[in-house]
C-alpha cells in the first residue's frame, strides 16, 4: 500500500446512503463528487429498472469507467469521492486498478431500515425488489483492504460526521 489513499469510495449496497454522504464528503474534503451510477450504460440501467441483477460481465464495463474517472481526477490534481456500491472484493479492485490508492467507507445498515428507505425513495432506476440480490452479493472489506466500516443508521449529519472522521484517517498517512 501507499503511504496514503488518494481516492475515497463511499460504498454499499442499495439505498444506504451512498451518493447523499459522498456528496457532503467531497464538499467538506475539497474533493470531486463521481457518482458512479451515472456512468452505468443505458442497457445495465434498463436491466436494473426491469428487476434483473447485473452479473459480473455487465458490470466490469462499468467498474473499468469508473476507474478511469477516478483517474482523470486524480490526474487533474484532485481527491475522487465517489458513490459506488463495490459489493464484492474483485470490484474494490478493480476501481483500484486505474493507479491511485483507493480507500473504501462502507456504509452499513440493516435490511429493514434498507428496505424502509428504498420504499419510499423515488426517481432512482434501482428497485427496492434487488435489494436481497445486492445484500447476498456484499463481501465485507477484508483486512487487507485499506477501509472503514460505517453504521448509517443514524440521522445524515451523524452519518456524514463518522464517515468525514474515517475519510480523514485513510487519508492520512499510514505509519
Amino acid at each position: 500500500m501507499s503511504e496514503h489513499a488518494t481516492a475515497i469510495v463511499v460504498m454499499g449496497v442499495s439505498g444506504v446512503g451512498k451518493t447523499t454522504v459522498a456528496r457532503a464528503l467531497a464538499e467538506r474534503l475539497g474533493g470531486v463528487f463521481v457518482e458512479a451510477d451515472d456512468l452505468h450504460s443505458p442497457q445495465a440501467r434498463a436491466s436494473m429498472a426491469a428487476g434483473t441483477p447485473l452479473s459480473d460481465a455487465d458490470r466490469l464495463p462499468w467498474l473499468r469507467r469508473v476507474g478511469r474517472r477516478i483517474a482523470q481526477v486524480q490526474a487533474a490534481g484532485d481527491l475522487p469521492v465517489v458513490a459506488c456500491s463495490a459489493l464484492r472484493r474483485r470490484y474494490r479492485e478493480a476501481l483500484a486498478a486505474h493507479g491511485g490508492e483507493v480507500a473504501f467507507v462502507h456504509l452499513s445498515a440493516g435490511p429493514e431500515l434498507l428496505g424502509a428507505r428504498l420504499a419510499t425513495r423515488t426517481g432512482h432506476f434501482m428497485p427496492a425488489s434487488l435489494l436481497g440480490t445486492q445484500l447476498a452479493t456484499l463481501e465485507p472489506l477484508g483486512a487487507d483492504e485499506r477501509g472503514a466500516v460505517v453504521p448509517a443508521t443514524g440521522s445524515v449529519a451523524e452519518v456524514t460526521d463518522a464517515a468525514e472522521a474515517a475519510a480523514r484517517s485513510l487519508l492520512a498517512p499510514q505509519r
